[in-house]
């Protein structure tokens, strides 16, 4: 029996309406089609190609370990991105706080409003209250010292 590495036209055709037919059930389910591989997708397809190697030339160590690497320096890469993002969360929330009690001024769109930062909320974007109204704090302009 002889391996061949390349894919015929129908073969193509066969692989096209197999991913397609997955792509739809992912949209039954709640979830969408991604053209991004995370790590998940990373291991599968290395799991996947280990599975279905030719027995009689197996996959070269240095390129598995160099899939292993990838593999690897992928997983930390968004470990420190999530962590990231918590260190931005935290930071905004920060700067929220301490706002509380300053006087600032707030580009509202149309005009530039002035007040004291009454209370703020916390999250992702924080918000500050200023004159019994709720703005994001990338409208804050100026901060003064009482």
């Amino acid at each position: 029996m002889e391996f061949t590495a390349t894919m015929s036209a129908a073969e193509k055709l066969q692989t096209q309406n197999a991913v397609n037919s997955f792509n739809k059930t992912l949209a039954v389910n709640g979830r969408t089609a991604s053209q991004k591989l995370g790590k998940d997708d990373f291991l599968k397809l290395l799991l996947t190609q280990l599975s279905h190697q030719d027995p009689s030339s197996p996959m070269d160590n240095n390129q598995f370990i160099a899939q292993m690497a990838q593999f690897s320096s992928l997983e930390q890469m968004t470990n420190m991105n999530a962590g990231f993002e918590k260190m931005t969360t935290m930071m905004k929330t920060s700067d929220a706080m301490n706002a509380v009690g300053k006087t600032v001024q707030i580009d509202s769109g149309d005009m530039m409003t002035k007040g004291v930062v009454e209370s703020v909320t916390y999250g992702e974007n924080p918000q500050v209250q200023v004159n019994g109204t709720y703005y994001d704090m990338n409208r804050i302009k100026a901060v003064y010292d009482n």
